[in-house]
């Protein structure tokens, strides 16, 4: 196999013209120039047309209309048989029925997942090159693998450091790290549009590229996955084998592969004396990852990091002085794609085989069933429903069964009954790894050094009550096809009222449909029971007399409701027959909020990005961005409601502060979530404070010097674990809720949070809403021995009035990565109900 690129003269032009090199059909070298997307897909574009090795598929679009390609490269037999092979691949995973004929492994390699790790894309075009080129070294590899590139996972967040580059790089380029070249303004282009980390979001599923690329990836299931990266300037290359912690149910076989993988690159890497690590930094543990969900799904995942990430432009100079170029990059990517593709081949057996039973046996599966108890809410139980038959997870309809097993919300083992509705998921399936990684209540740590979140229970992110138990139930009916959906509501003759329920998403876009259709909304604050229908806390009322200006108001409102099947109920008095009539004072006039949203420099643009996100794609009620550059020429009075989500604000000193607090004071909304309360906490602009008083305060600090002083002859070694005893990187604990409060509306008494981080916040001098009140409420991940005692007795969500207005804290992103489905409902009270 080549290591150099020989390509980049024009040798192989005139050689082989039949087929332009990527130097020549763009018209300059690989890596003299950042080539836009556009251009990608029109070198992968002639490339298919020009090459009988080539099949192009377009497989989805970003949010901002770019194209997502994928290149099928193989001999023209295979993919003549391409359609067998793919069933084959899922013949052996037991998906499909049937033996498969064919022995053809499966390598997927994407490229570019964070925009501004921009070198892996050019590499993307001299791989496909090399593979399909006349006269290639490499050529017959194709008659025994097929090769699937992904030439960009992200485009929008590509082109946008592309961009950024083009407007700003010097020409020639400056190596400079001080170069505004090197200086990507924010959010910078690791993101996607929505500013989400792609890479965190393969399990969620939660962006539209990430929906498109899994829904094609789980028709294929490849043996080997590689996600290229970069990383920063002064590291050399990683490559396979990963760190610890490795999950447990990874494979003896995948973890020796990515073993053989490793040394394969070092050849290659050896012979060019370019430097690299392996086995340190990069685990295999959160399944969300490009390299550990593949892994999850039966594949050899790997990540692939490069030195360079946004800061290195055509070239920098590194720390010891050597220059580091684009050229650089593309070359080393470009070897170990072709590595990674030389070892599947000369191990193609192995790794079939091994593939097949990884599927087939599910012996060393801890837990053989899963049970999510009903609880009466269809819509939660539906959107749990749609993600796993996106992730290919079977579930089942049970008859009535005892099993004993692991209690979520308590965390003991117990005896619980299974019934009608429940939904089972058993691990005698092809999906029985994943399934059980994604639902298991505690995650193993053989270290607790670890990249990511330690925890992501789905029954803790969808606040439902599940166990998990060694047994498995015997009399299963039949896959559940159908969801629990509303039919098409008649027009009522003439209603005095309409109620709807209110403990889900899809009830709070019925509320944000009502209210852009300029329909007026009220909501209980006390339970109600008209003719035998009990409504909770929180349930929507939409009067006629409120709205006499539309019309064909029965008509009006229940066209609404069937657009977005809401089993609402018509009501012929304001009489109830229990809780507060619908002219009481308990039955609040919701005012149309405008919203605003902060954004830009000092700002997370990953929390900011989530929140934007939630407003347009799953709440879909309109939000003003508001720049924090111009903050000061805004006037807040046109806004009822301001979110400050999590970032620094080191820009917003006293005179924002105190124009906020005015704004507030004067009957705004404050919602301020995560790192923004530091803004606030031990402030004058708000009571929230880290300690309760002064006492509590003096305690505090007289124990963080004994900690202090046990750390003083820690080894230089330790220090790292000794520093993660205040962390909790990701780790989830039991909340309890006053779900009289607005702010918990549609909640129980008990929630679950997802704590990113160790921050300490009292408890406010009322209205806290949702607290931790002993250590012992962690219930699954890992926090620090002195992040627990910390956490005991402190607030997750509160609310301060001030004034006219209020303030709404929130010590927990309930929109962390959007995946948390349990608290976005939190989101919404704190909008519209909180201050009503």
């Amino acid at each position: 196999m080549k290591t150099l690129f020989s390509y980049f003269s024009l040798l192989p032009v005139l050689l082989y013209a039949q087929l332009q090199s990527p130097n020549d059909f763009l018209g300059y070298e690989l890596g003299e120039k950042f080539t836009r997307h556009h251009q990608v897909v029109d070198y992968f574009t002639y490339i298919s047309e020009n090459s009988e090795k080539v099949t192009l598929t377009q497989y989805g679009k970003t949010y901002e209309d770019r194209p997502l390609i994928l290149a099928f490269v193989s001999s023209e037999e295979n993919l003549a048989n391409l359609e067998n092979i793919r069933l084959d691949n899922l013949r052996r995973a037991g998906i499909e029925e049937g033996t498969p004929t064919t022995n053809i492994p499966i390598v997927w390699l994407s490229y570019n997942v964070h925009g501004n790790e921009s070198s892996s894309t050019e590499a993307s075009m001299a791989t496909i090159y090399e593979l399909i080129k006349e006269g290639s070294d490499v050529s017959d590899w194709l008659e025994k693998a097929v090769v699937v590139i992904d030439p960009c996972i992200n485009p929008d967040g590509r082109d946008r450091y592309v961009n950024f580059f083009w407007q700003y790089g010097s020409q020639p380029y400056n190596p400079d790290p001080n170069a505004i070249e090197h200086n990507e303004p924010w959010p910078g282009g690791r993101p996607n549009h929505y500013l989400f980390d792609l890479n965190r979001d393969w399990a969620w599923q939660t962006q539209i590229e990430t929906k498109s690329r899994i829904k094609v990836y789980n028709q294929w299931l490849p043996q080997i996955h590689v996600d290229f990266h970069e990383q920063g300037i002064n590291s050399p290359y990683y490559f396979a084998p990963a760190a610890q912690p490795f999950h447990e149910l990874i494979t003896q076989f995948q973890r020796d592969f990515q073993t053989e993988i490793g040394r394969n690159h070092a050849k290659y890497f050896d012979e060019n004396n370019w430097f690299y690590f392996t086995k340190q930094f990069f685990d295999l543990l959160y399944p969300s990852y490009g390299d550990t969900y593949p892994t999850y799904n039966g594949a050899i995942g790997m990540t692939y990091e490069q030195a360079g990430h946004g800061r290195a432009g055509l070239g920098i100079i590194k720390q010891e002085g050597d220059t580091l170029t684009l050229k650089d990059r593309i070359a080393h990517h470009y070897t170990t794609g072709l590595s990674t593709i030389e070892i599947a081949v000369d191990h193609a057996d192995r790794l079939l085989s091994n593939f097949g039973k990884f599927f087939g046996d599910n012996s060393s599966l801890k837990y053989k069933t899963f049970v999510l108890k009903y609880d009466g809410n269809d819509d939660k139980f539906n959107t749990l429903k749609s993600w796993l038959d996106d992730q290919g997870i079977r579930y089942v309809e049970p008859s009535d069964a005892k099993l004993k097993g692991y209690q979520f919300s308590s965390g003991k083992l117990v005896d619980f009954s299974v019934t009608e509705n429940d939904l089972v998921i058993q691990m005698n399936q092809p999906k029985a790894t994943l399934a059980h990684i994604l639902f298991e209540p505690k995650t193993k740590l053989v270290d607790s050094v670890t990249y990511d979140i330690t925890a992501w229970g789905v029954p803790y992110a969808y606040g439902i009550e599940a166990y998990a138990s060694t047994q498995t139930i015997d009399k299963i009916v039949v896959k559940l096809t159908k969801d629990f959906h509303v039919g098409m509501l008649e027009v009522p003759e003439k209603a005095y009222a309409f109620i709807s329920k209110w403990n889900s998403m899809d009830d709070a876009r019925f509320l944000a449909a009502l209210l852009k259709a300029d329909v007026k909304v009220r909501f209980t604050q006390k339970p109600i029971n008209y003719k035998g229908k009990s409504f909770d806390r929180g349930s929507l009322i939409i009067a006629k007399r409120d709205n006499k200006q539309i019309s064909d108001f029965e008509e009006k409102i229940v066209e609404i409701a069937n657009m977005y099947e809401r089993p609402i109920s018509a009501i012929q008095t304001g009489f109830m027959d229990a809780g507060p009539d619908i002219g009481s004072s308990d039955v609040r006039y919701l005012k149309k909020p405008k919203i605003a949203l902060l954004g830009h420099e000092g700002t997370s643009s990953l929390a900011f990005g989530a929140t934007w996100h939630f407003m347009e794609q799953e709440l879909e009620y309109p939000v003003t961005i508001l720049g924090t550059d111009y903050f000061n020429r805004v006037d807040l009075s046109e806004y009822d409601v301001l979110i400050m989500q999590s970032g620094w604000y080191s820009s917003f000193g006293e005179k924002e502060m105190k124009k906020m607090m005015e704004w507030v004071s004067n009957g705004g909304k404050l919602i301020a979530v995560e790192g923004a309360l530091n803004k606030l906490k031990d402030s004058d602009y708000s009571s929230l404070s880290t300690y309760v008083d002064d006492e509590a305060k003096k305690e505090a600090e007289e124990e963080k010097q004994e900690r202090k002083e046990e750390t003083r002859l820690v080894s230089y070694e330790d220090q790292e674990r000794e520093f993660i005893k205040g962390f909790a990187p990701g780790a989830i604990f039991k909340v309890k809720m006053d779900n009289t409060h607005p702010l918990a509306f549609g909640y129980g008494n008990t929630y679950y949070t997802l704590k990113t981080g160790s921050s300490k916040v009292a408890y406010l001098d009322g209205n806290n809403v949702g607290v931790v009140t002993d250590k012992d409420d962690l219930m699954s991940g890992f926090a620090g021995q002195y992040a627990k005692e910390d956490m005991a007795e402190t607030l997750v969500f509160g609310v301060e009035n001030k004034g006219r207005g209020q303030i709404v804290h929130i010590v927990d992103n309930p929109l962390f990565r959007s995946f948390w489905q349990n608290g976005k409902l939190l989101m919404v009270n704190a909008m519209f109900f909180v201050g009503q």
